[in-house]
């Protein structure tokens, strides 16, 4: 039989490259970047130690994490239901645009959490939004709808800040009510419709009444003016005048009369 001569390793050869890739890892991985519109915390076995802004900065490979934030403003859209001052329920879909400062990183980190957005504003939405919705009745919400944004808007605000978060505006995107509800106002349109149709009647025909006894009112007081006028004095003139025609007419012949036992008899020629 053959003897089979056993590989022999190179153990050096091996170990350089080994060595060199070891170091090239924790070259690379003992810097991080922070890109421009975001701020870093940096973590030493999950405490904090500093925060970072834009550019190249050093970590120890292994031992540092990198935690990073956006502090561009940010637009979260929230989904909540609360009920109306007559015990609606009312579906709303709310747009916010909000934003953390750099230089409260830290405290953000510390007090809030990566996850401030989900553990704390939505949180604060839905409390507030059914607090505020609250003092409105169902179908005075879609014509109150700018004035409850307002509210929202206020105390969002400032209940916010007092979390070091900024709170740019908010927009009411939606409302959503029940079918039942929706049914309602519906038919109370229909009635409020109708109801000015059968007032605009009865307001035109009790101006057309007005109109018929201002005419004769009219009328009347004419008749009464004319009979006023006929005095004494018109119907002498009226006489004069008739005489006057009598006289235009007459054609300058003297009447003819004949005696008898009968009434007078007058001849003209």
């Amino acid at each position: 039989m053959r003897n089979i001569t056993p590989i022999q390793l190179d153990w050096k050869k091996i170990a350089v490259p080994v060595v060199l890739l070891v170091v090239l890892f924790m070259a690379f991985g003992a810097f991080f970047t922070v890109s421009a519109g975001n701020v870093a915390v940096k973590l030493r076995f999950g405490k904090i130690v500093g925060a970072y802004g834009e550019g190249l900065h050093f970590k120890l490979p292994f031992i540092d994490t990198v935690e990073k934030f956006s502090v561009r403003i940010k637009k979260d859209s929230f989904e909540t239901e609360a009920f109306s001052k007559d015990l609606q329920t009312v579906g709303l879909t709310l747009a916010i645009n909000h934003r953390i400062l750099p230089d409260t990183i830290e405290s953000i980190y510390r007090n809030l959490g990566p996850e401030y957005t989900l553990t704390v504003l939505k949180p604060m939405v839905e409390e507030w939004t059914k607090a505020v919705i609250a003092k409105y009745s169902a179908d005075s919400l879609i014509s109150n709808r700018v004035e409850v944004a307002r509210e929202l808007d206020r105390i969002l605000k400032e209940k916010m800040k007092e979390k070091e978060v900024i709170v740019s505006d908010i927009a009411i995107t939606n409302f959503e009510f029940s079918p039942q509800f929706l049914k309602a106002v519906e038919e109370k349109q229909i009635a409020e419709q109708e109801a000015k149709r059968a007032t605009n009647l009865v307001e035109k025909v009790k101006k057309e009444a007005e109109q018929k006894i201002l005419q004769a009112e009219a009328e009347a007081k004419s008749l009464r003016l004319q009979r006023e006028v006929v005095s004494d004095n018109l119907i002498k003139l009226r006489q004069v005048e008739a005489q006057l025609k009598a006289i235009d007419k007459w054609d300058g012949r003297m009447p003819t009369y004949m005696a008898g036992d009968q009434m007078p008899f007058v001849m003209t020629k």
